[in-house]
């Protein structure tokens, strides 16, 4: 597989530059950062969420978990991890679990985590387990501009 449809589309009507790594097949944002030979605080990660309201697509660094609790307290949702075979087919073009955190470009709401925010450079999965897309972190921030922002993960 490669990149997928959705995002390059994305990245070109934004009119973002980037690279792609290609790394040894990895399952886990921590497994993508040694694959990649990167630090896991460079890769952003998407955690997809759900509710009765729909989806929610929360981006925080590879070396990071949500604060599940905080943020549903702060948003007044139950919210809780969405199942990846239910959510699969949002992302039709991507492989199971490797999601990109690129909620707005999947028509998903989204919230970013305060800690991406000043990041040199950005990295994230294609929609595939073999391939990272870098970005200069302001286009990253760029195109999440749709997104909330907060802190919530540790």
């Amino acid at each position: 597989m490669s990149i997928a449809n959705t995002v390059a589309n994305y990245l070109k009507q934004n009119m973002v530059a980037y690279t792609v790594i290609d790394h040894p097949r990895s399952m886990s944002s921590r497994e993508t950062a040694v694959a990649a030979h990167m630090p896991p605080d460079e890769i952003a990660k998407a955690v997809v969420l759900s509710d009765r309201k729909g989806y929610l697509m929360v981006v925080i660094p590879g070396d990071r978990h949500v604060e599940l609790g905080k943020l549903a307290d702060k948003l007044g949702r139950p919210l809780r991890l969405a199942d990846e075979e239910r959510v699969a087919p949002v992302f039709k073009d991507c492989e199971l679990g490797a999601i990109p955190p690129i909620g707005p470009a999947y028509n998903m709401d989204t919230m970013v985590d305060e800690s991406l925010v000043g990041k040199k450079r950005v990295c994230f999965v294609s929609g595939d387990h073999g391939r990272l897309i870098c970005v200069d972190g302001e286009d990253f921030l760029h195109l999440l501009r749709q997104a909330r922002y907060g802190q919530f993960s540790h």
